[in-house]
């Protein structure tokens, strides 16, 4: 028990009997011993349900699932904005593309077509008609022409 052998257990009995007297030591002995099962219970119910809470294997595997993902979009985002690559890479797309004035003349190489010219649309206007204007007076009626 504790890593102590029966001398070291009988040295202390002997101690807590000079201490505590022989009608109070079993009283104590007894409290000792429920005091360390249940210290020994709780330890044993808090590790229970930390382990259930935490399902630290769980997290640990989902943890290295992401570090490995991480990983590989940072590698791949750094060779993507490598700018030595890219660089050289459009050098050589450069080297493809160009054409000399010998190729316009092959008939290897179309000429573009130029671009075509926008539609212009317009309407015509329409004449409005005249706004009707009231008489100044309401007493006032038109006046008819003869004809």
């Amino acid at each position: 028990m504790f890593g102590m052998g029966f001398i070291e257990i009988l040295i202390i009995g002997v101690i807590a009997i000079l201490f505590l007297g022989p009608d109070k030591l079993p009283q104590a002995m007894v409290e000792m011993a429920k005091f360390f099962r249940s210290v020994k219970k709780t330890v044993a119910s808090a590790k229970e349900s930390l382990e259930e809470e935490m399902h630290i294997s769980e997290i640990k595997e989902e943890a290295m699932n992401y570090k490995k993902e991480l990983t590989s979009a940072s590698n791949e985002l750094s060779r993507l904005t490598n700018l030595d690559e890219i660089s050289s890479e459009i050098e050589d797309i450069k080297k493809e593309v160009t054409v000399t004035p010998d190729d316009i003349g092959d008939s290897k190489v179309a000429a573009p077509p130029p671009p075509p010219k926008p539609e212009v649309v317009t309407f015509e206007k329409k004449k409005r008609p005249k706004p009707y204007k009231k008489p100044k007076s309401s007493t006032e009626t038109p006046k008819k022409e003869d004809s």
